[in-house]
């Protein structure tokens, strides 16, 4: 099982101004997609701008082990599907490492086959819940032969014969479920249908689409999306560009807003108004984003960001805000430890499900480092100090948590003590180019 034996302790400290551009690695969610839809497509993907970090090399191996071909010619990933329906039974349980997506994902393609899959990953995915995407999978008649107690890795499915397609109504905003419901739906005949009272990231269904799938997406007066889609049809390869991840551009923007002086220019950022949440609130804060060269690659929109050094001020962030910038909210704690005043996080219950218990993990990171915070069920409140006197000289616990560690490592760069995480190794997971591209823009780390 994947697990992150070696500790790799790190500290950041204030270094001046951070300059130049950085181009930022391929998007994690489009990635694992591009992977799965590439597996199962009929024909051949190549997808360039593939995040390589363990999540998606954890993907790949999975597609191969239902039957796929997956390789790297030169700067492209060349994936040889096996077609919709044809998919191969693994020979041994499916490691998903950290990532909960691609667990997920792979949960509902395969939950749906009328064979025995197993999924297991590292201690912090094994603590992560999976009845939100286990309890669609039983109605569509997929047997859970076996899993860990409170519906945890590791978890052993048998898939029906014949599938039954559903209409489910998503019970909490989460893209992953959504996903997972429409891959079962794949391989399930007539329609499956999913009801989402809250938009989240539409990465599947625009892929879907793509890769020529019969998908209809409403959207009535009150915003609640309602996605159809026919199954049993045939998917055929395709061509992917994958633009830049704004959860993880997100570390060098908090970077450059915090640290005085900083002029930098993050290249061929992702725009999806489903992903871009965190923008918004920086702008809100004060924050000097400027928006340059928009432009549409492969159906997103994709953008160049200048990000100049900016004096912040505390906001209240509302609760419906919250799906498209659930992963940036460690970060935005970050920006929000050196903005006037006080910024209100609400909505934030999926954070207690992450890779750790995001919330309260990032409260006892700032209270470590002397950043005044309450916590609630699904709220945080931060009171800044612009200037950083006082702040930092703390140990921070990252819990296997890749976002909880850069997060933590940008505040070191502007805050008066150097900041400590316990372990820089998670990391890994979905940002390995994180602690070159920092140093290039002039970021010092340190053991």
């Amino acid at each position: 099982m994947t697990s992150h034996a070696v500790k790799k302790p790190l500290s950041s400290r204030r270094t001046g101004a951070l300059g130049g551009s950085a181009r930022i690695p391929g998007d994690k969610s489009i990635s694992h997609r591009s992977v799965l839809f590439g597996g199962i497509a009929s024909g051949r993907t190549s997808i360039t701008g593939l995040l390589e970090g363990e999540d998606v090399l954890n993907s790949i191996a999975a597609i191969r082990a239902f039957g796929a071909v997956a390789r790297k010619q030169d700067d492209a990933w060349l994936i040889d599907g096996v077609g919709n329906g044809a998919l191969l039974a693994p020979r041994e349980a499916l490691d998903f490492g950290n990532s909960g997506t691609g667990c997920r994902l792979f949960m509902g393609l395969l939950g749906t086959y009328d064979f025995t899959s197993s999924f297991v990953g590292d201690p912090s995915l094994s603590g992560r819940p999976m009845n939100r995407v286990l309890d669609p999978l039983r109605l569509m008649g997929c047997q859970v032969v076996s899993q860990a107690e409170g519906g945890r890795l590791p978890i052993t499915l048998h898939g029906a014969r014949e599938a039954n397609p559903i209409v489910y109504r998503v019970p909490v905003p989460s893209a992953q479920v959504k996903s997972a419901v429409l891959l079962a739906g794949l391989n399930a005949p007539g329609i499956t249908t999913v009801i989402e009272p809250v938009m989240t990231r539409d990465h599947t269904e625009k892929m879907l689409k793509g890769f020529g799938a019969q998908i209809a997406v409403e959207t009535d007066p009150a915003g609640v999306r309602t996605i159809s889609l026919s199954g049993q049809g045939s998917l055929s390869g395709q061509p992917i560009a994958v633009p830049g991840d704004p959860s993880s551009a997100a570390f060098p923007i908090v970077a450059a807003l915090i640290a005085p002086g900083s002029d930098i220019t993050v290249l061929n950022m992702l725009m999806n108004p489903a992903r871009t949440g965190l923008i918004l609130t920086l702008q809100e804060m004060g924050g000097d984003i400027h928006i340059l060269a928009t432009r549409n690659e492969g159906g997103e929109e994709v953008a160049d960001l200048r990000i100049r050094h900016s004096e912040l001020t505390g906001v209240a962030v509302p609760p419906e805000r919250a799906p498209s910038m659930i992963d940036e909210y460690p970060v935005l704690a970050v920006a929000a430890a050196f903005a006037k005043g006080e910024t209100l996080m609400q909505g934030l219950d999926e954070l207690r499900v992450k890779e750790s218990d995001r919330l309260a993990a990032v409260a006892r990171g700032l209270e470590a480092n002397q950043v005044p915070c309450e916590e609630g069920p699904d709220w945080l409140r931060v009171t800044g100090r612009p200037d950083g006197k006082g702040l930092g000289g703390g140990t921070v616990r990252t819990h296997l948590d890749h976002r909880i560690a850069m997060a933590f490592l940008v505040m070191g760069l502007a805050s008066e003590k150097p900041v400590s995480v316990d372990d820089a190794s998670p990391i890994a997971t979905s940002f390995p180019e994180f602690e070159g591209l920092m140093t290039a823009l002039g970021a010092q780390f340190g053991a």
